[in-house]
């Protein structure tokens, strides 16, 4: 038996622990065995996605151990644990090697992306601001727009008091997220505050407990307080489309517990799953889910957010210069 770190990326704290862990050879087979068993302990969504599509974790070893030949070369082996890991359907799961990280992206790339950098050009003109990540100006009917493309963007106060009170006059607020992949949890806690007036139970998560499939704590109540710094009490309109993923999935997951807010577009990618590395013989690392977190209700939201209005970008629209979910949004606000 080895001993090795592995780190869990439990937003914003950063916890090391070690555990023992099986040691195997660094060859085809004990490289796929490794990664196939470090999913088989620690993966935690197994259950959900047995029943939503039939995942059987047992079959997948059967299928991908005839494919990970001691012949193979370092490419052909990556590709075929790759493809294993792609069975998970899960955007949080990756392989990393020095020539390549291995990725499943259908959670987005089969499904029209509801978003065109051209028309919201034209919606920002070339006079907007810029502060904590965003992209910001006032529409021409009195209709704030703001448009946040990454929680990696660090979120500041002082900057989110300078935006809120740009918009203080007007009739209601577009926030933008479409094509937010995310980033880090502690951003979107904080500016979902800025449109909370009192504690508010926003989700559930779990943490693994042991190696079996259904080795899970109890759930843990998630909370989102209202901040100390000014916030917004007017009309929010929050545009999704398929690819909000990760921390701007569990964003949208916060503002739908909120009265004054409404989320339009199509359902978001999902991605609920808090991530987790570990290293396999050869040096390659894999990230992949492992604390599970749920809706206000103990609902899944792994595999997205319906919005309260589902509304997609037409062709005749982007024809004619609009952004159909914009201006969808600026009706809603005007009603």
């Amino acid at each position: 038996m080895r001993k090795f770190a592995v780190i869990w990326f439990l937003i914003p704290l950063l916890t090391l622990s070690c555990v023992d862990e099986e040691e195997f050879p660094n060859t085809a087979q004990g490289n796929f065995e490794a990664l196939w068993k470090i999913i088989d302990e620690h993966y935690c969504f197994f259950d959900y996605k047995q029943h939503e599509y039939g995942l059987d974790w047992n079959t997948v070893y059967n299928i991908y151990k005839v494919r990970a030949r001691e012949e193979a070369s370092k490419y052909q082996l990556f590709e075929v644990l790759t493809d294993m890991l792609s069975e998970l359907r899960d955007g949080h799961v990756n392989l990393y090697s020095a020539f390549d990280n291995g990725r499943y992206w259908k959670w987005h790339e089969d499904y029209p992306t509801n978003f065109s950098d051209t028309l919201q050009r034209k919606y920002l003109g070339t006079d907007y601001r810029i502060a904590s990540g965003m992209f910001y100006r006032i529409l021409d009917d009195n209709i704030g727009y703001a448009y946040y493309s990454s929680f990696t963007n660090p979120v500041g106060d002082s900057g989110l008091n300078e935006i809120l009170q740009y918009f203080a006059f007007c009739n209601g607020l577009i926030l933008d997220i479409r094509e937010n992949g995310g980033g880090n949890l502690t951003n979107a806690e904080k500016l979902a505050a800025r449109f909370c007036n009192e504690k508010t139970l926003v989700g559930y998560l779990q943490h693994k407990t042991g190696r079996g499939h259904n080795d899970f704590s109890e759930p843990e109540p998630q909370y989102v307080e209202p901040s100390s710094n000014l916030r917004w009490q007017k009309k929010v309109v929050v545009l999704t489309n398929r690819g909000v993923f990760s921390a701007a999935n569990d964003f949208v997951k916060y503002m739908k517990c909120f009265p004054q807010v409404k989320i339009v577009g199509d359902q978001t990618g999902g991605g609920s799953g808090l991530p987790y590395t570990n290293t396999l013989p050869n040096g390659w690392t894999v990230r992949f889910s492992a604390c599970p977190s749920f809706d206000k209700d103990l609902q899944q939201v792994e595999f997205g957010i319906a919005p309260d209005y589902v509304v997609s970008l037409t062709d005749e629209d982007l024809l004619q210069g609009k952004d159909t979910l914009i201006e969808f949004a600026r009706k809603l606000l005007a009603e």
